[in-house]
């Protein structure tokens, strides 16, 4: 190969390949204009959301109107138009577009139901050319449903100005009418709003737990266009189950028989739970169940009067289970620092007490058949057969496994996206505000390093080859996320389930939350945590998930001095009471960014019958000095890196270096 002195060996090689995909000058100039030309389009707009905890309704509600997005462009559109209730019913045919069509038609004459369709069709095109209006004509294609997608685009892009040009148009609608496909129409154009008004979504943790169907949630994530994923505790726990690990199979189930969601674990992911059932009903029959009844009614789903015995006896069973496998995980890995969490040893039957940190507490249970004293973490032949069962059917469900391998492929423990870092708890710091250190395995981590072991380590406990070491450790350490000490996903000093569950003394409940809540409280704090992860600056914030806010109590999401916003304000119905709303979103577009809060959604049936929104309370808390262009962005940076590239190509052109075609004649 010939030396040329400005272009090394590896280098021509790189252009000669990306000679394949644009074998001449025209074709290299042709994409460097339209990346460019891109580069100076308006930043497209990001949807955040945390701590959903299986609603799916509420969370289904708020993705269909992208947290108050698509009303404000209707008010914005049609104002003059549309009095309020109008509108309010053009918002409601874009979130529900088949079954509020539906609604509003039915009764109507052929007369009236086609000056409905005419009117619908026509608000539609034009909010869908607003939303559309900042991305390019390609980019919208994509976006646009293949047996409609000639239609849409010549509608988006007919100039109205023109005499034939709007008898083209009218022509289309009233075709599309006649021909029976209105309905159809309106739904493919709705779909195509909703899917433009928000160009990238952001889960910022927790997904499972509390609420009903975190599955059906992770469904809809796995139909969106473009989505990040940052793990909360309660997401890495599923995900430690789907593994296979025991000890979060154990902590699954105890969370979902206490709080009465099994309908997830048994129909939606088709986990049998008959072996546990089983087991209950010999072991635990004749004991005390006062500290294990499923707590019923903090959501409105009541068990069956029959089934909550049944109820009792298997959450007492698997939490047994549970505090022994724990106590195994802890002996197993103690860089993990967590023997104050061994309690089964600290019993004492005789007088029914237990230590705490030095203290004597009196049980309000000791009533547990399968402990004996003198081995008190060891599972019975019976727990050992019960536990491989379910894990079997754990890690046999299709549609888990596929779920959590989404999970996997769309998530990570942080991500630092448009110069902020999106971070489910928190970056684990000491009292004297800084990173605080882990060793494990006689390596030290802190900061980034510590955030980046987790993620290794959580990924080694799902894909690792069964019967490893590595696999193991990974599993272990996954249940170390959920709830150990130095967790960035949980960020508190312990869990207590044992002394919540057995022990009267709410003192001994006490979950000390991570310095990083009292550092990130100052700008300078937060400051100093964005430049771990070599981010900073005016405009960079720190997104939080995991905490929720007291909204009721005065509380602000928005901490050190506009650097951090936590977004979890209660969406999971259990936490309402405590945060006084039902969750925060945060939208970050062109122009600002604006913080939501909502109230309790009245449910998917009265949305569309009643038109009866989400009422939320927005407030800009920041907006910017410019309009942000896609240029600044990090999706701005990779198309300045192919534009260089390109530009190189041309140069090789121009130069001689690479011929025009030459890739096509090798080939």
């Amino acid at each position: 190969m010939r030396e040329y002195p400005n272009y090394s060996v590896s280098e021509l090689e790189y252009l000669r390949l990306l000679a394949e995909r644009y074998p001449t000058k025209q074709s290299a100039a042709t994409e460097i204009i339209n990346l460019k030309a891109i580069l100076n389009l308006p930043k497209s707009t990001e949807h955040f959301m945390s701590d959903i905890h299986g609603e799916y309704e509420a969370f289904t509600h708020i993705m269909r109107s992208a947290s108050g997005a698509i009303k404000e462009k209707i008010d914005f559109l049609f104002s003059k138009q549309l009095n309020e209730e109008e509108r309010a019913i053009l918002a409601t045919l874009v979130y529900y577009p088949r079954e509020k069509t539906k609604d509003i038609t039915e009764g109507m004459t052929e007369e009236e139901l086609n000056r409905w369709y005419r009117r619908a069709l026509n608000y539609l095109i034009e909010l869908c050319h607003l939303v559309a209006s900042k991305y390019t004509r390609s980019k919208v294609r994509k976006a646009l449903p293949e047996e409609y997608a000639y239609v849409i685009d010549e509608l988006l892009n007919t100039d109205f100005t023109l005499h034939n040009k709007k008898d083209y148009y009218k022509n289309i609608i009233t075709t599309i009418i006649d021909i029976g496909k209105a309905p159809d129409f309106i739904e493919a154009v709705c779909d195509v709003i909703k899917r433009l008004i928000v160009d990238r979504l952001h889960i910022v943790g927790d997904i499972y737990d509390r609420g009903p169907r975190a599955d059906i949630v992770m469904e809809s994530l796995m139909n969106h266009h473009s989505v990040d994923i940052q793990w909360g505790n309660h997401d890495i726990v599923w995900m430690g189950a789907a593994a296979g690990s025991r000890v979060c199979i154990a902590t699954v189930l105890s969370n979902s028989i206490r709080y009465n969601n099994l309908y997830v674990v048994e129909t939606g992911y088709g986990i049998s739970l008959r072996s546990l059932a089983v087991f209950a009903n010999e072991k635990y029959a004749n004991t005390n169940l006062d500290c294990f009844k499923v707590i019923a009614d903090e959501s409105g789903r009541k068990p069956k009067v029959k089934d909550l015995e049944l109820a009792a006896r298997m959450n007492k069973a698997i939490t047994i289970m549970l505090f022994k496998l724990e106590g195994i995980s802890i002996k197993r890995n103690p860089d993990f620092h967590m023997e104050d969490r061994l309690l089964l040893e600290k019993i004492d039957y005789k007088n029914g007490t237990v230590e705490i940190g030095g203290k004597t507490y009196e049980l309000r249970d000791t009533d547990f058949p399968t402990i004996d004293p003198e081995n008190p973490y060891e599972l019975t032949p019976e727990e050992f057969e019960v536990m491989a069962s379910l894990a079997d059917a754990f890690k046999k469900s299709e549609k888990l496994q596929n779920q959590v391998k989404f999970l996997f492929d769309k998530g990570s423990i942080y991500k630092c996206y448009n110069g902020n870092l999106l971070i489910h708890g928190a970056v684990p710091m000491d009292e004297e505000g800084g990173f605080r250190e882990f060793t494990y395995n006689n390596v030290t981590y802190s900061g980034r390093r510590l955030l980046d072991l987790c993620e290794e380590k959580a990924r080694d406990g799902y894909f690792a080859q069964d019967g490893t070491y590595v696999k193991q450790s990974g599993k272990d350490f996954m249940w170390f996320l959920w709830c150990g000490n130095n967790s960035p996903l949980y960020a508190r000093s312990r869990m207590t389930t044992f002394e919540r569950r057995l022990i009267e003394d709410k003192s001994t409940w006490v979950e000390t939350k991570d310095p990083y809540y009292v550092v990130t409280q100052s700008a300078a704090g937060c400051e100093l945590i964005l430049q771990e992860f070599g981010l900073g600056g005016k405009n960079s914030h720190i997104i939080n998930g995991h905490v929720p806010v007291k909204a009721s109590d005065g509380e602000s999401p928005v901490k050190g001095e506009g650097k951090l916003i936590v977004i979890d304000g209660g969406f999971c119905k259990a936490y309402q009471g405590t945060t006084g709303i039902a969750g925060y979103t945060l939208i970050y577009n062109s122009y600002i960014m604006r913080l939501s809060s909502h109230e309790p959604f009245l449910g998917r049936e009265n949305a569309i019958k009643d038109n009866t929104d989400i009422h939320s309370a927005s407030v800009v808390f920041e907006r910017l000095d410019k309009r942000i262009k896609i240029s600044e962005t990090d999706n701005g940076k990779k198309l300045q890196k192919n534009i260089d590239k390109l530009t190189k190509l041309l140069e090789a052109y121009n130069l001689g270096i690479i011929s025009e075609n030459e890739a096509k004649k090798n080939n």
